[in-house]
Order: structure tokens, then sequence, then C-alpha cells
């Protein structure tokens, strides 16, 4: 924390609250890790791309969550979900369909709209168990979420679990959605946004900040430390310009259903960039064969959704 002090006050409180948020993600995921994931046989395929690199037990991936792993945002899809279980009423729900419509629009997350969404998840939340939500989790992924799943992005997520290497979630998301969307997916675990709990209770407040933007960065590097892991030999994968911080902190970044902005970027400094709600063909090589296969699948799932959004 010394190198903060040279930064102005405000700076210094900001700058420390991603530290903070990124160190406390991370020990969450170590945590969840060590208690949840039972290691699984994988073998590599025949005919593996160059890249991941099989057996280099010093690299992983690192995948951002909404748009990029999965077709909108976890946080929406959780809430439809806790109201169907009466945690609040419709007026939220519809605020929280109006902010998903938003981000769809405009291509870009808001900063006011994240925080309204964040503090109504606090108030939905507080007074109830960590365990309760964990549970109500399960079942809302396999209602609203086990079908958004973008197969290309899956694909590549699976090629570095093929390859011997750790994948892990890093979003904005609470940490125990994060954790069920990561354990259901087979990856090695998942770095989130961590609500604080006393006696395994929601206060209603956050631990430092949402994992966002540069927090993400924080969590990937405190990790990174603690895994012994190369971030020059790591690979990152997202959508949001928001996440050029941790895109910018590893070897190998990947700009996947990529925004304006990072497309832009990407293409300026010859990212690896794929597009599956188009099918669009990879702007640069090396990306694995079978998320291809993925991208296919995945672009005619986007126009089914599309053409049944027109009916």
């Amino acid at each position: 924390m010394a190198a903060l002090r040279w930064l102005s006050p405000r700076r210094r409180s900001a700058t420390a609250r991603s530290v903070l948020a990124g160190e406390a993600s991370a020990e969450a995921a170590r945590e969840s890790t060590l208690r949840e994931a039972a290691p699984a046989e994988r073998a590599a395929e025949e005919g593996e791309a160059p890249f991941p690199v099989h057996g280099d037990d010093r690299a992983a991936a690192f995948f951002d969550l909404d748009n990029t792993v999965m077709q909108g945002a976890a946080l929406f899809h959780f809430g439809r979900g806790l109201h169907k279980r009466k945690f609040f009423e419709t007026r939220d729900l519809m605020r929280f369909a109006w902010q998903q419509a938003w981000f769809r629009m405009a291509g870009t997350e808001d900063p006011e709209h994240m925080r309204d969404a964040r503090d109504s998840a606090l108030s939905i939340v507080k007074g109830h168990r960590v365990c309760e939500l964990r549970s109500i989790g399960e079942e809302i992924y396999d209602e609203y979420m086990a079908g958004r799943i973008w197969p290309g992005t899956r694909a590549l997520a699976q090629a570095h679990l093929d390859a011997g290497q750790r994948v892990w979630l890093v979003t904005a998301a609470p940490v125990e959605i994060a954790q069920v969307i990561a354990r259901r997916l087979g990856l090695t675990g998942a770095l989130g946004t961590v609500a604080e709990s006393v006696a395994g209770v929601y206060t209603g407040r956050l631990v430092g900040e949402p994992l966002h933007g540069p927090a993400k960065a924080e969590a990937v590097r405190a990790l990174a430390a603690a895994e012994n892991l190369d971030l020059s030999r790591c690979a990152a994968y997202s959508d949001s310009h928001n996440d050029i911080p941790m895109l910018s902190l590893v070897g190998h970044p990947y700009a996947i259903n990529p925004d304006a902005k990072l497309r832009k970027h990407a293409r300026a400094r010859e990212w690896r960039l794929r597009d599956y709600r188009t099918g669009r063909k990879a702007a640069k090589v090396g990306i694995p064969a079978a998320a291809g296969v993925g991208a296919v699948a995945g672009g005619t799932a986007a126009a089914i959704a599309l053409h049944r959004r027109r009916r």
C-alpha cells in the first residue's frame, strides 16, 4: 500500500477499495476451490492447438461472465429467480429489466445503473443466510442461465481445461452466484463481488467495492500471486472495454463479443477477437479449433433468439 501514498486522498481511497475488493474476491475464490472443487481427470485431445500449452501449470485462463461466457447479465437472471420466489416486488424486477435493456442498446456499462443494481441487490439479500442464496443460485442457474451459455466461449474454456490449466470466472456478479456457475461449467472457481456476512448472514454491505474494471485486475493479480501463476503465460477473455485493465495484465488477451471500444482497442494491439453473436471469424489465428464449432452453434442460437423476438 506504500505505493499509493503519492496519489491524492480521493484517488488513494478509490484505489485502496479496488485492492481490497480484489484481495477479498481472490481469497473467497481460493477458499471455495479448496472446499468444493474436486480435480477431474481430463485428457488432451489429439491435434490440440499450440495454444493453450498443454501441461503448463503456471498458466491459467480468466473469463469475464456477462456477455462473454453467458448471454445477458447474471445479476439480472438472478433477480428474475428471486422475484419468482417472492424476494421482491414486480416494480423492482422491471427496474432490473430496464437496466439490462439499456445495457444492450447502449453497449456499455453505466456506473449509475450499476450502482443502483448493486444497492438493490444488497437490500434484497440483507438478513438472508449465505447458504440459502447458494442453494437458490443452483436452482436459478438451471432455470435461467444454463441455456444462455455461449457454446464458443465454453469451448475456449474447455480447451484450457483439457490442457491441464485452471480456469476462473472473473465477474462483478456476487461471488456465490459466480461460484455456482463455475462449478456447473466444470471450471476451477470464480472471482466475484464479495458481500459482507456475519455468522453466515448478509449485512447488506460489500467488502471493498464491486469487482469491476480495475478491481478485476487486482483480483487476478492477487490470485496469480497466491497460486504461483505466471501472468505472461495466462489468458483473459472479455467483451467489455471496462476489462482492458484485466486483459492488459496477461500475455494472451482475447476480445469476445467485444463492444465498440474494446474492438478498436483490440485491433490496435492485435489482440485476438471472436464474436459469437454474428459468427464472425477470428481476427487473428490461434483460437482453438473446438471454439470454431462453438461459434457456429453460438451464432445459430443468437439468430434463433433474434427471430423469436421479432415474431
